[in-house]
């Protein structure tokens, strides 16, 4: 057995309802003066930024609090600038995540660009791991799905050049998680299925990655288990808490396999995507899924089929039943299945795969020939021409 290395320097307390008590326990880190990154407007309108607040100005060694909420639900590079150009202005010590992976990469960020001497740019341009100064992160998610409370990698758009790429660095884990389901009892059904989509996503990357462990393979199959049974419990009832609970322990763990496994090709491809649609990222994911199981499925047959078997509670065998399951699952979520759904055309396809940076080789997949183009064209295809009821959600979602 080759050697195999376990990272998990993230202090972690899960629970709910468990956050106050639990920023008790990390009080010595807030120190000085806080700055809150969040996604804001739903967590605002909820009370939950000021009873925050309230929290954090009650700490001992707590000065001053700031809370910056110009994130995107793909968080820009742009807005990332002016956050990095507020925490200098205020003096900013401590950053504090509060939100879904948007506002917890937008955190990683900030905390990252904050020292005179740090070049965000060439972190997201030419891949430069951040040095020097990077301010202490307290990440508390907000949804189940992303796992960057757990994980090293701040993800960003950059929306005049169209560019969808990470910063990551050991620096940019957390001090600090607090993941608490109590705050994921009110996101909206869309995002809901979203991002826990995302969950099981980095559950099956992880697990054929060339990078997994034993440990980390565990925790994938565990996870894909807790997907398959809670995120159609809530879509049949979004009331209930105990699903809920699950899916921010499975989101949680697979942040672990994040930091020591990595992802796949469907992560690799979906940032050129959302750069291009400015769809969200479990949503571009759900759209490659059947497309990307397809091509997987010769180079990892029996990891495949045990990982779709793990998420729909049954035995699947071979390439088209583990496709099919794949595609009913997300629909049956009203997922979007199909590139069309998010109304680009064909031609872009092979834009889009000469767009794709980093390495993609922990993927066993990526050593077929041409399998960008196959994958983005076939995921364009679907397996029917839809107008999905996600297009609705989303219509719906805008509105209010």
């Amino acid at each position: 057995m080759k050697p195999h290395q376990l990272n998990i320097p993230v202090k972690t307390y899960f629970g709910r309802d468990i956050w106050k008590e639990s920023l008790k326990e990390v009080e010595p880190l807030l120190d000085g003066n806080i700055m809150i990154v969040t996604t804001g407007r739903s967590l605002t309108r909820l009370g939950y930024v000021e009873k925050l607040k309230e929290q954090l100005s009650a700490c001992t060694l707590a000065k001053t609090i700031t809370v910056f909420d110009k994130v995107s639900a793909n968080p820009r590079l742009s807005e990332a600038q002016e956050g990095i150009r507020l925490a200098r202005e205020r003096g900013v010590d401590v950053v504090v995540g509060f939100g879904g992976g948007s506002a917890i990469d937008m955190a990683k960020a900030v905390a990252a660009g904050t020292d005179v001497c740090a070049d965000i740019e060439a972190c997201f341009y030419d891949g430069k791991t951040p040095m020097g100064h990077v301010l202490p992160i307290i990440a508390i998610p907000t949804t189940a799905g992303t796992g960057s409370e757990l994980s090293k990698a701040a993800i960003l758009t950059d929306e005049v050049r169209r560019i969808k790429s990470g910063i990551r660095g050991a620096k940019l884990y957390p001090k600090a998680a607090i993941v608490d389901s109590v705050f994921t009892e009110s996101v909206p059904f869309r995002i809901t299925m979203e991002t826990g989509f995302d969950v099981f996503a980095h559950a099956m990357e992880s697990y054929v990655s060339k990078a997994a462990s034993p440990f980390t393979q565990m925790q994938s199959e565990y996870a894909a288990r807790i997907v398959g049974e809670m995120l159609p419990r809530l879509a049949f009832n979004m009331q209930d808490k105990d699903a809920r609970k699950h899916m921010s322990y499975a989101s949680m763990i697979m942040g672990i396999n994040l930091g020591n496994s990595s992802t796949g090709l469907p992560h690799r491809l979906q940032y050129p995507l959302g750069a291009a649609t400015d769809m969200s990222h479990g949503a571009g994911l759900a759209a490659l899924y059947p497309a990307w199981v397809y091509y997987e499925y010769p180079h990892s047959e029996k990891m495949t089929e045990k990982m779709i078997g793990s998420l729909v509670g049954k035995d699947i065998r071979g390439r088209e039943e583990c496709t099919s399951a794949m595609y009913a699952f997300i629909t049956s979520l009203n997922l979007p299945a199909s590139l069309q759904d998010f109304n680009i055309k064909e031609e872009q396809m092979d834009d889009m795969a000469m767009a794709v940076s980093g390495n993609i080789f922990n993927d066993p997949a990526a050593q077929e020939p041409d399998i960008l183009k196959k994958i983005y064209h076939k995921a364009w295809e679907g397996q029917e021409c839809r107008q999905s009821l996600w297009q609705q959600e989303k219509a719906a979602d805008s509105e209010a």
